[in-house]
């Protein structure tokens, strides 16, 4: 099995919208409002969509975007998510996309990456990260 990481192409939004209809029970992912998230995303310097491939099928994928900030004294890196189709999960496939993101913030000079997890706190601790926080969260719907 050779797995490749790289970052995602514009043809690759059905392959990630597939991963991503099984990534949470909150939200019910709309295929439209992807793809127009999509190309926004893949055309804005501060984010990055990286898509780990066994030969050209997507297996999994990460969203990150960097932000400055006071706090950190510059740049900082924020997984917003990640997903690996559970027949690959527990190969290293989750860790290498998240070194490749890491790899990404450092070449911004970023000081440090963040994350918000429920269910992967032990997989965060086994790749090096530390619990800082608490994540709150309060879903805004003003189409009442």
């Amino acid at each position: 099995m050779t797995l490749k990481i790289r970052q995602a192409k514009i043809n690759d939004n059905d392959q990630i919208f597939d991963l991503v209809k099984r990534f949470t029970p909150s939200f019910i992912p709309l295929k439209d409002d992807f793809d127009k998230s999509f190309g926004k995303l893949l055309n804005n310097a501060n984010s990055v969509i990286l898509v780990v491939c066994i030969d050209e099928t997507i297996i999994g994928y990460l969203l990150g975007f960097e932000h400055l900030t006071f706090y950190a004294n510059g740049r900082v890196g924020w997984v917003e998510e990640i997903m690996v189709n559970n027949k690959y999960r527990r190969k290293g496939i989750g860790s290498n996309l998240m070194n490749e993101f890491e790899k990404w913030i450092g070449q911004k000079n970023g000081k440090l990456v963040g994350l918000a997890t429920r269910r992967a706190a032990d997989f965060y601790k086994a790749i090096g990260y530390n619990e800082s926080a608490i994540y709150f969260r309060k879903i805004i719907n003003f189409n009442k």
